[in-house]
């Protein structure tokens, strides 16, 4: 009996994410229930033991967090999905793990802020703390997909990165995506599983490559001696708190071996004509109603640039597209977290203008984008 290589599924956006780990090899889940992104610990604790994997349903997101790390540790890729109240408890175990080099996949299904705000409703306020939630110098990769299909191939690329630079990575999706029922094309024919690479004993457990700038990893049970702190360390994980160049080598080796790759890490969709009168930067949700503004609109007038990937924020791609068009629209849903970057980012080139919504769970629908453009 033939299988077919291709298979088109009606998923959610959490079931494309759940289904996408189980299939990129995540064998490891621990989270806590919190809406809207419930519905991934849900389908993750069904379909993980059928799998030979491991689901936990921890007491708090701390617990979460830390077991994802642990698991890790113990040679298995791993995951954890939580909304804004429970990122934030992640936040220095998200630190540590950056630290340590740990790599795992932590989903934030943004809602609606601060506090517990509105458990129900789509927002985009997360995008500042996805990339400086936790404290000291750091880089943080971040990658934000706009529909059920894409947050299927992120998911994807999320374990992949994560192992190649033993590095977290936050899937930055919000309520809308979540839960927004879709066709999703999913290709059976390739192996799309993400193995990860071990060190042989006697190597460095830390800042070890392979020739292909792949990072390699211990594993508790093989015979290394592990010494794993968030603390400075070096090569070896000794702890070296009083020894400045220590501290310096090793936070700018974190930070560089990100930076050093932002070519593998960019990731950005321009549609309409060559140079426009009017560009508009989205993400997410919001890029959802760009796109249709886009399809609808007769008049070339309009230019479209989408980030799939946040963080490291893409500055040249923002300031080359700055040079084509005359102003900047930035729709999002918050107060402006992105369009405060795009103007950083772009400074002296074009104006940028906010387009801000919040509350409600409500779209900035392709309407209020030309309007907010003929009013500007």
């Amino acid at each position: 009996m033939s299988i077919k290589s291709e298979t088109v599924e009606f998923w959610q956006g959490n079931q494309a994410c759940a289904e996408a780990a189980i299939v990129a090899g995540c064998r490891f889940f621990a989270g806590y229930p919190i809406t809207p992104a419930s519905e991934i610990a849900e389908i993750m604790s069904v379909k993980l033991p059928r799998v030979g994997g491991v689901y936990v349903q921890m007491e708090d997101e701390i617990a979460a967090i830390s077991a994802v790390i642990g698991s890790s540790w113990g040679g298995s890729l791993s995951m954890t999905a939580t909304s804004g109240p429970g990122f934030s408890l992640m936040q220095e175990n998200i630190g540590y793990a950056i630290m340590t080099e740990t790599p795992c996949v932590i989903v934030d299904v943004q809602r609606a802020g601060p506090s517990t705000g509105q458990a129900t409703k789509a927002a985009q306020g997360d995008f500042m703390q996805a990339r400086w939630g936790t404290h000291g110098d750091h880089e943080s990769i971040v990658l934000a997909p706009n529909s059920a299909q894409e947050t299927y191939e992120l998911t994807l690329k999320s374990f992949e990165l994560s192992e190649k630079l033993r590095h977290p990575v936050i899937l930055l999706s919000d309520e809308i995506v979540a839960h927004s029922r879709e066709k999703i094309v999913v290709d059976r024919s390739k192996d799309v599983s993400v193995k990860r690479r071990f060190t042989r004993k006697g190597d460095i457990p830390f800042g070890k490559v392979d020739a292909d700038g792949h990072a390699l990893m211990p594993r508790f049970g093989d015979g290394h001696d592990l010494l794993i702190t968030g603390s400075t360390h070096n090569d070896l994980g000794f702890r070296k708190t009083a020894d400045p160049e220590v501290h310096d080598k090793l936070v700018r080796r974190l930070s560089t071996k990100i930076q050093s790759v932002y070519d593998l890490l960019e990731d950005y969709q321009i549609s309409g004509p060559d140079t426009a009168a009017w560009g508009v930067v989205s993400y997410g949700s919001t890029s959802r109603s760009v796109d249709e503004l886009m399809a609808i609109n007769s008049e070339p007038t309009i230019r479209s640039l989408r980030l799939k990937t946040l963080w490291p924020f893409p500055d040249d791609v923002i300031k080359e597209f700055a040079k084509s068009v005359d102003r900047l629209l930035v729709p999002e849903l918050s107060l402006g977290q992105l369009s405060r970057e795009v103007s950083r980012a772009v400074e002296g080139l074009a104006d940028v203008i906010p387009l801000n919504k919040i509350g409600g769970g409500l779209m900035i629908e392709p309407d209020e984008i030309l309007r907010e453009i003929a009013k500007s």
